[in-house]
């Protein structure tokens, strides 16, 4: 492929404030005026490339010790304190990244299992002078033997979050000799489906990911998903990095569904990742909550988007009622059609959620245990399948059995059906509720509320919009002597998370003979939901708040505060009222990271404030191959 026509503009950007999101957001410093390269695109050409394009290692990136010193010049640190400039530097060691999973994360390797590269620019002066990268008496960047700078392209996007650190970066490269020109280029044509990354038209390039209980990670970092013309530039693997023992086992991480081997696998490959550097993990972006510094029994965690997971336990001495924040009000609990984040909050204060994923994990919350392959609860059985029989094939689509599908068998290798049968592997799992659920009114909750969940769920009249789910189950069976049912999966389903439930609770003996169609404008469904949890939903007031109090059929007992209310208030506001004591909780909605009026709130003792590492993170990737 020839490269994109690029117009490189030297501009000075002038940042009114310190964006604390790549989207935009308050201002949290002064002005600051920082010098970037600006990239426009003026035309796109695609032109594909031959087979041996990137086949030739990078001059500069690779050679290992150059991309280690990278790693050693860089202080992750003072990179967090650029943008998130009032958090102390404890929270900022909380949100350093080693690899590409998350520290509290159950499939992190360990510090011991992986090599760390701390800020030690000597130690990176002296890598790039082992690699022949010399600073001359007098010169501020280092050249090789031939005279040549080493200088690098540094791309990434316009956001000023982006800016602001992307600087920083740039002066600690400076520091050890290495010249690094920024490149700011538009998100359209940096995350473009024929430009940018997906071109891996960079030599370093940075962005972020978003972290998931299930680490994932196949198509970034295996052999064969590395993007390039002859294979129509599938993959995510732009770095080009082909380590085969990395590959082999992030294969298997995600290839197996027993626990303790994932975690062995992703160890190796996080072991390799880090040996390598084929990219330098920066930091997780923060969650950030302020609350009353009275409020107790608050406690969000990484890898749990819903802090209320616990919200029975929370209490504020001497008051009966808590008052969350809200700068955006749900259109509709409906959640199967409405997705917002603040819906499905205000969601599960009446219907929690049936397991949490807290640092990163998963826990049984309204289902007696997870049913995994090793607790017996989950079989994963041979079967014998047959043309027509709908089955997942091998690139994860449900399709009917045909000549010339590819599937994996049940010994988990890639094959062509060429007719007859084959024995492919699915799985079967039981999930059962746990005893004593009771609908607010005082029904029980019932395998026919499960029932009502699959059929809304899968009814397209409903309004759902992915079937996902139900083109890949081949039947659900609901308990006549229990409250729950066993999932049977249609074969090649092989899902790391079979064990998380599947199916919503709704209340049968109000809404099963509701249609579908009328689901989305049924006030039972939109706006007055029957509760299973510690609260239900007494009051809605239209622009103004939504009031809970507690639920006295909750299987748990009374929860600590007898009620709460989301109070929809202005983003403009909303620290003031925190601080004035009018509410008594702000969450990452609505902060995006520490103001100088939280911070001296929490000095004065009327707040607290907690710093979370996000699922989002900043890396560096590197180029390791050029065209």
């Amino acid at each position: 492929m020839s490269k994109n026509r690029l117009m490189l503009v030297l501009s000075l950007v002038v940042l009114a404030s310190m964006v604390l999101a790549a989207c935009g957001g308050p201002a949290a410093t002064p002005a600051t005026i920082v010098e970037t390269v600006e990239v426009k695109v003026t035309e796109t050409v695609i032109v594909e490339k031959d087979r041996e394009a990137f086949s030739t290692p990078h001059p500069i990136l690779g050679d290992l010790r150059v991309r280690q010193a990278l790693s050693y010049c860089t202080n992750k640190s003072d990179l967090l304190a650029s943008v998130y400039p009032l958090i102390s530097e404890e929270a900022r060691a909380g949100l350093v990244m080693n690899t590409f999973i998350p520290t509290s994360h159950w499939a992190y390797a360990g510090d011991a299992n992986i090599t760390i590269y701390p800020f030690d620019p000597a130690k990176g002066a002296a890598l790039l002078d082992e690699a022949g990268w010399t600073l001359a008496e007098g010169a501020n960047f280092r050249t090789n033997a031939n005279g040549d700078e080493l200088s690098l392209k540094f791309t990434t996007t316009t956001a000023a979050f982006r800016q602001t650190w992307a600087a920083i970066w740039e002066a600690q490269m400076a520091d050890c000799g290495v010249r690094v020109v920024r490149l700011h280029a538009p998100a359209s044509w940096w995350f473009g489906d024929t430009t940018g990354i997906a071109r891996r038209d960079y030599e370093l390039g940075a962005f972020a990911w978003v972290g998931q209980a299930d680490p994932g990670g196949q198509t970034l970092y295996a052999c064969d998903q590395i993007p390039h013309p002859n294979n129509g530039w599938e993959g995510q693997n732009a770095m080009g990095w082909c380590n085969e023992a990395a590959s082999s086992n992030i294969k298997l991480a995600n290839n197996t569904l027993v626990k303790d081997e994932r975690i062995a696998a992703y160890t190796v490959t996080q072991a390799e990742f880090t040996k390598d550097v084929p990219s330098i993990p920066l930091f997780n972006r923060t969650d950030t909550f302020a609350y009353n510094a009275a409020l107790t029994g608050f406690a969000p965690l990484p890898g749990e988007s819903y802090y209320n997971y616990n919200v029975a336990d929370w209490a504020v001495e001497g008051s009966d009622t808590i008052v969350v924040g809200f700068t955006q009000e749900p259109a509709s609990l409906f959640t199967l059609v409405e997705d917002a984040f603040v819906a499905n909050l205000a969601y599960t204060f009446i219907r929690p959620l049936q397991t949490t994923s807290l640092n990163y994990d998963f826990q049984a919350v309204l289902v007696k245990q997870l049913p995994t392959l090793e607790n017996g609860g989950t079989t994963n059985n041979d079967v014998e399948v047959k043309e027509g029989d709908m089955v997942v094939d091998a690139a994860g689509e449900v399709v009917a059995l045909a000549a010339g599908v590819k599937v994996k068998n049940a010994a988990g290798e890639e094959v062509e059906f060429t007719g007859g049968t084959v024995m492919m592997k699915q799985l079967v799992s039981k999930f059962e509720l746990i005893d004593g659920l009771t609908w607010e009114d005082g029904t029980p909750v019932s395998s026919a509320d499960l029932e009502l969940g699959k059929n809304i769920a899968c009814d397209p009249a409903s309004g759902a919009t992915s079937f996902i789910t139900c083109e890949k189950t081949a039947s659900a069976e609901f308990l006549a002597d229990g409250v729950g049912y066993v999932q049977t999966w249609i074969p090649g389903v092989q899902d790391p998370l079979y064990f998380i439930p599947v199916w919503p609770i709704y209340p049968a003996h109000v809404l099963g003979t509701v249609p579908a169609a009328d689901w989305a404008t049924n006030p039972l469904v939109a706006e007055t939901p029957l509760s299973y949890g510690p609260y239900k939903l007494v009051e809605w007031v239209k622009g103004e708040k939504m009031v809970f109090a507690a639920n006295e059929h909750w299987v748990g007992g009374a929860p600590k505060t007898p009620n709460i209310i989301i109070q929809f208030i202005t983003a403009e506001s909303a620290e003031a009222l925190l601080i004035n004591g009018d509410i008594d909780i702000l969450d990452s909605t609505t902060l995006v990271g520490l103001s100088e009026a939280l911070v001296a709130a929490e000095t004065e003792g009327k707040i607290k404030t907690l710093i979370n590492p996000s699922a989002t993170w900043e890396h560096i990737d590197i180029s390791l191959f050029i065209r």
